[in-house]
């Protein structure tokens, strides 16, 4: 990963996918993966653990357990996720959760490299502590033929697709008729506010107990003004270009890019450009019920009026 800026305060880096190796914890386990770390105790987190992982065609990564919550996004290829007792044909824009406990491993069948993101809270214990979190267990007697997850599915746990989110003129336009539409609610609703608009995808809702991650876009002269929240966020940058304000310092983040922001970092973004940017958003612990944000703006003004 090659960092930009690295302080107490927050991170900005580029993304250096050439930088990720075999774990060592894997020897003997894996096959084709390696994986690199974007966010951990190294760059100051307290919760978050923010990682990609690459999968050559003919990989595998044995079954195995944690004692950590971990949810995936798929970015590129076509990975089987073996997710308990199911094994799940995924592709681009699919992402899954991993609940604590829960025995997962992947494998490669296709043609062409596969590659996630993966976020997971609390973080891995390290190896200077005298205990585990993560367990090798048997692989399945009988493993199913990998199959694609049936999206809309009462069924259907732990794995979802986005399609991704038109412009928000398009997004919010009823065309349909109102009898018959596909049904939505706020499990699958799309918040806009700002020229932004925000899709969850893992969440309490989703069954995530303690992390969340969701999609964010941004529309030509969209932002969220400065602020700061009680847990920790990263960032996660798919498309387009914008004006970032960590701390104070302005930078200008794209597609590529990663951004970290622990607990009281002030951040807030700006699309000041002419086209549309997106990114894939995590946040460790999940967000209280109440005070979630604290604009920076809003409370400077009980600063001012007192000093009148």
């Amino acid at each position: 990963m090659k960092t930009r800026h690295d302080r107490p305060g927050h991170m900005v880096a580029t993304v250096d996918w050439e930088a990720a190796t075999a774990p060592e914890e894997l020897s003997g386990r894996a096959v084709g993966y390696r994986q690199a770390t974007l966010v951990g105790r190294a760059t100051g987190a307290t919760h978050t653990e923010l990682s990609i992982g690459r999968l050559d065609p003919g990989g595998h990564v044995a079954r195995h357990v944690h004692s950590f919550e971990e949810a995936f996004y798929v970015l590129d290829g076509a990975p089987v996720l073996e997710l308990g007792e199911r094994r799940l044909a995924l592709e681009a824009g699919d992402y899954a959760l991993s609940p604590i406990g829960v025995a997962h491993g992947w494998s490669n069948p296709g043609t062409v490299e596969a590659r996630w993101l993966s976020v997971s809270t609390p973080l891995r214990v390290g190896a200077e502590e005298q205990r585990r979190d993560s367990y090798f267990v048997a692989e399945l007697a009988s493993p199913p033929e990998p199959l694609r997850p049936a999206f809309g599915d009462p069924q259907n746990r732990w794995v979802g697709h986005y399609r991704g989110t038109p412009p928000q003129a398009e997004a919010l336009a009823v065309s349909d008729l109102a009898h018959g539409r596909r049904p939505a609610g706020m499990d699958t609703a799309i918040l806009a506010y700002s020229g932004i608009s925000v899709r969850m995808l893992v969440d309490r809702v989703f069954g995530a107990e303690l992390l969340t991650m969701f999609t964010v876009d941004y529309e030509p002269n969209g932002s969220a003004q400065v602020h700061d929240h009680p847990f920790e966020e990263t960032y996660f940058f798919l498309d387009g270009e914008i004006e970032a304000v960590l701390d104070g310092i302005a930078y200008t983040v794209r597609a590529g890019d990663v951004v970290f922001a622990p607990v009281g970092s002030t951040h807030g973004f700006f699309n000041t450009g002419s086209g549309r940017v997106r990114w894939i958003e995590t946040q460790a612990p999940q967000p209280p019920a109440r005070h979630s944000y604290r604009w920076v703006d809003v409370w400077k003004r009980y600063e001012q009026e007192g000093e009148r």
